[in-house]
């Protein structure tokens, strides 16, 4: 006997040794795997949400540090954006309506998240017109409008100031907006509570309506959109999985263990979320069902092999049954669980953006803590609640027969051999057609598009983007060397140029500037002539329309447009998408303009704002999933190998995920599904969930060969009837607990849910198919290598056999039952 095979008897021999401790304490050990989880819980009411679209981008990003910058010297905050429509033919001028502007501006200034000082109506803003003593700022309601004559004045005055048409009031007339800037973005949700409370008790008139949209709103609604998602999806995978695990087994204990692992994996990461001080993001919502499906799966195999052994000996012991089991089952266990780590680690590794970093970290986490209770919790609750398998598996034994889960698997392995060359001809085609798919995807998100279309939130920002100029910002910042730098005409005349090339771009319906105040001054000092709209022609003039401005209103008027030392100025462009593929364009564009027209130091141009953010994150995705991709199959690719000691089996542990992985790719492209926030992590996912079908199918077919080198054909059918219904089970449990994820209302966990189902189900599949296909074309010595070189390997993983099996397959097993026995008999004699 080698050294190396000493080794492998004796880590063998360990583990039964271990898990004879383990089962000689098992009160001990349920207490603390429950005193774990109840410990970690009380740190759970900690935890906080983060829905704000900035938290997609780590603090220190140059875009995110700017925007910030500019937020701090302008003010300027996400939303909240309140559309009131008429559509009678006064539309909004009239009375009744904008007495209800009034009034719900009043409100809102009451609010204490909502910057009093921030918020634009009708009744806020002020008209400028000129008069014989020079310049004059009234309020639009000045008088209060009660009757239509003063209304059609109001509508007049507003069609005279070219500023709020568009942007406060709709050209048809019959929507205008009430604009309120919070003042702590993080208590987005608690004001968007207040807002919609406001607006369920006003009283409409028959042909108005209310409607709610804006960034903060969004904000403030996501956080309680994916808690009612979140509580509707986790019980539902609960369900599933549990019925799973019943129909699995015929038996409710399994389901009722499977529960409590599923409890510590999913409890525990959240509590040490909480305790790190992460957040919960949107994308964690998928957290949750993914560990659900995972962590059961260790369960699954735990029981078959179980189950299958006291089938066979229903007379023996519960404790030397379930140490039996262990002995067995702890190597392909921890095995799959370090290649699922792995995948969720190259996640965690690669990605830029901190949901997603935490997403991998913390589902890594929570496969550790599945792992641990399989490990230890499980086998001491199987030793005091002592599981039986049901009759109907010992009378199959006994009658030499298998269910129907073995037979369809059995028949698949027939099938796989029987056309093993045309299986491989149809994964090289899948890899081609996934390759040249995955050069024509296309990266975009919309973050509106998070909810669902039926959504309120989601038609409100629907129409004001039909009517009015937009509800995404994106910012130019202006910036003179000099005080006072802003006066020069021949830099406003730059502003003006720029926002002239702006509103040619498309997408881009408006823009807000100083330039557009100062030429309204010049034309109400110009006896209100239309060909005076346009900007004063001396320095000194512009000094001097700020000057009067002031004299009649509130200096802090402009504090959103130009600081106090007219040194820096804000141009804000209004665009009526937030869609990647709709800023993608603007922003470029807008970006080679500056750098072509603003060379000298004199004065820079810098983009900001929402959009501008948005662009960056967004933009990042692609690279973000490939890297991520990338650094997940090296991760596996590497850990395969070092289990298996050999670079060919894990190559071909990689082959199901990888074709699982170009599948998706073909038929995101021929759907038209874009690459977004539910749809960029996928790959790395499936990779860390898919492999496992791989890991076992590779190691039963070592055994399986190390047992009947001389008859290939019947090593690899071997695989069918027992792991292969295992596996099987395991497929189910995690594609039922993701396709949970289709009936999310959050679209990209719905994207989401639905691509990794699709690519976890081919995984299965092509680990059933692919790999015994190869093996059997092609004979490769890290699989179908002699005794003398497999007889290492051959106690590696022996995988969850299922309860139904022939009695001509219990010879296949009888040398290492024999071994088992034998070890056993010492063990069994101490229990």
């Amino acid at each position: 006997m080698s050294e190396m095979e000493k080794r492998v008897q004796q880590t063998h021999h360990r583990a039964w040794r271990f898990f004879a401790r383990v089962t000689e304490h098992p009160v001990k050990i349920m207490l603390f795997g429950i005193l774990l989880l109840a410990a970690w819980l009380s740190q759970l009411p900690q935890l906080y949400k983060d829905t704000r679209a900035d938290a997609f981008l780590a603090e220190d990003n140059p875009a995110l540090i700017y925007k910030n910058r500019v937020k701090e010297q302008f003010g300027l905050a996400d939303p909240v954006v309140i559309a009131l429509v008429n559509r009678s033919a006064d539309g909004v001028f009239n009375p009744e309506t904008l007495q209800r502007v009034e009034t719900l501006t009043d409100q809102l200034m009451e609010l204490d998240n909502i910057d009093s000082d921030r918020v634009m109506s009708l009744s806020t803003e002020n008209n400028i017109t000129g008069t014989e003593e020079g310049m004059e700022v009234d309020p639009f309601f000045d008088p209060y409008p009660d009757e239509q004559t003063q209304a059609d004045g109001i509508r007049r005055a507003i069609a005279d100031f070219p500023l709020y048409q568009g942007n406060l009031v709709a050209d048809s007339g019959q929507m205008t907006l009430i604009v309120a800037e919070l003042m702590d973005e993080t208590q987005a949700d608690a004001t968007f509570d207040q807002v919609m409370a406001l607006v369920e008790q006003t009283e409409l008139a028959p042909d108005e309506q209310l409607h709610v949209a804006g960034e903060g709103a969004v904000s403030g609604y996501l956080g309680s959109y994916i808690d009612a998602d979140a509580q509707k999806l986790n019980p539902m995978a609960g369900v599933v999985i549990t019925l799973i695990m019943m129909f699995a087994f015929r038996r409710i204990l399994p389901a009722l263990l499977g529960n409590l692992i599923i409890a510590a994996s999913v409890l525990i990461p959240l509590s040490v979320m909480a305790l790190s001080d992460v957040p919960f993001f949107v994308i964690t919502n998928a957290l949750p069902v993914i560990l659900i499906g995972i962590s059961v799966a260790d369960a699954i195999h735990i029981f078959s092999e179980y189950y299958d052994l006291q089938a066979r000996h229903p007379d023996r012991s519960v404790k030397s049954l379930v140490v039996e089991t262990m002995a067995e089952m702890w190597r392909p266990v921890t095995l799959t669980t370090m290649t699922t780590v792995a995948g969720f680690l190259g996640l965690y590794l690669a990605a830029d953006m901190p949901p997603f970093s935490f997403f991998g970290l913390f589902t890594a986490v929570g496969v550790l803590i599945a792992w641990l209770y399989s490990m230890l919790v499980l086998p001491a609750a199987m030793v005091l609640l002592k599981p039986r398998v049901h009759p109907t598996f010992i009378k199959a034994i006994r009658e030499n027969k298998q269910d129907r889960f073995s037979a369809l698997m059995s028949q698949l392995g027939r099938w796989t051999l029987d056309h093993a060359g045309k299986v491989l001809g149809l994964f090289v085609l899948i890899s081609v057609a996934g390759l040249y798919a995955a050069s024509h995807l296309v990266v975009d998100e919309n973050r509106i598009g998070t909810f669902h279309s039926s959504e309120a939130i989601y038609i409100a920002d629907r129409l004001i983007n039909e009517q009015m100029n937009g509800t995404n910002n994106l910012d130019v910042v202006i910036e003179a060397q000099e005080t006072e730098g802003l006066f020069h005409p021949q830099h406003l005349a730059q502003m003006e140029a720029l926002q002239h090339y702006a509103e040619t771009l498309p997408h881009v319906k408006g823009s807000v500037s100083v330039v557009d105040y100062l030429k309204q001054m010049n034309r109400a000092l110009n006896e209100g002539q239309p060909e005076a709209y346009r900007l004063p022609l001396e320095k000194d003039l512009v000094a001097q329309y700020f000057l009067l401005y002031t004299a009649s209103s509130d200096p802090s008027d402009f504090e959103e447009e130009i600081d106090y030392d007219y040194r820096t100025a804000n141009i804000r462009l209004s665009l009526d998408s937030g869609r990647f593929t709709d800023i993608q364009p603007v922003v470029e564009n807008l970006q080679a303009y500056i750098d072509r027209h603003f060379v000298s130091d004199d004065l820079t141009a810098t983009l900001s704002g929402r959009v501008n953010v948005s662009y960056h994150w967004i933009k990042d995705l692609g690279g973000s999933h490939f890297a991520g991709l990338g650094v997940t199959l090296v991760l596996v690719l590497f850990i395969s190998a070092w289990l298996f000691r050999s670079l060919v089996a894990g190559v071909l542990a990689l082959l199901p995920v990888v074709s699982s992985i170009l599948l998706v790719y073909a038929s995101m492209v021929l759907l038209d599904i874009r690459l977004g926030i539910g749809t960029s992590m996928f790959a790395s996912v499936a990779i860390g969930l898919g492999v496992d079908f791989a890991i076992h199918t590779i190691d039963r077919l070592r055994v399986a060969f190390q047992r009947m080198p001389e008859n290939p054909r019947q090593a690899i059918l071997s695989l069918y009837p027992h792991t292969g219904r295992a596996l099987l089970f395991n497929f189910l449990a995690i594609a039922c607990g993701f396709g949970v994820l289709i009936s999310s209302q959050v679209v990209p966990l719905m994207n989401f849910g639905m691509i990794v189902a699709l690519a976890v189900s081919t995984s299965f599949i092509t680990s059933m198919i692919l790999i015994p296909a190869l093996v059997y074309l092609f004979r490769p010595a890290a699989i179908c290598g002699t005794e003398e070189k497999s007889s290492v390997t051959s106690t590696v993983a022996n995988h969850p056999q299922p309860a139904l099996t022939h009695r001509s397959d219990l010879t296949m097993r009888d040398g290492r039952r024999a071994a088992s026995e034998s070890r056993n008999s010492s063990v069994s004699t101490e229990l």
